[in-house]
């Protein structure tokens, strides 16, 4: 893993949103190729992006004034974890990393990221969910302290729950 770089990582900005949905839509081509459907079609829409992205939603690592990757933190998520009670964790989605910057530890420190400003809210867990059958992705989550909490259906998909609990 590439260390000797010098990554931010930042809330994103509205002049950041072509690069968040150009990093979404280059990995839901590259998932698709694999013939995994990452996300359905209206999913990636520009105007949706944009909203996530001024309601503060997305955040960025970025190298050298580029964007390397981008996650999705959020406070609730009643859609693939509607048994939890509110208030008391953060959930991240939508974690992708540009292909030049794969396996360099830019995952890792949107992950980091997450934690650390879940434990900041005073949240326990820091949640996230993926597709049941990504197993490469669901060993990266886990390589981030990350442990399987159960299985689910929503709409068309079948994920894999995963937490992280947080010590204060």
């Amino acid at each position: 893993m590439r260390t000797d770089y010098n990554l931010r990582i930042r809330p994103a900005d509205l002049g950041d949103a072509d690069a968040v949905e150009r990093l979404l839509r280059d990995a839901a081509h590259w998932v698709d190729a694999l013939g995994v459907v990452m996300w359905e079609d209206g999913e990636l829409e520009r105007a949706s992006i944009e909203a996530d992205v001024a309601a503060g939603l997305y955040v960025v690592a970025e190298v050298a004034g580029a964007v390397a990757g981008a996650i999705r933190f959020q406070l609730e998520d009643r859609l693939f974890w509607p048994d939890l009670p509110e208030g008391q964790s953060a959930f991240v989605h939508r974690l992708v990393v540009a292909r030049a910057w794969k396996g360099q530890g830019v995952s890792h420190a949107l992950l980091e990221w997450a934690a650390a400003r879940t434990r900041e809210l005073g949240r326990d867990a820091l949640r996230l969910d993926c597709d049941a059958s990504r197993t490469k992705l669901r060993q990266l989550y886990e390589s981030c302290g990350f442990t399987l909490h159960s299985y689910r259906h929503v709409g068309p998909y079948y994920v894999s729950r995963y937490e992280l609990l947080i010590e204060h």
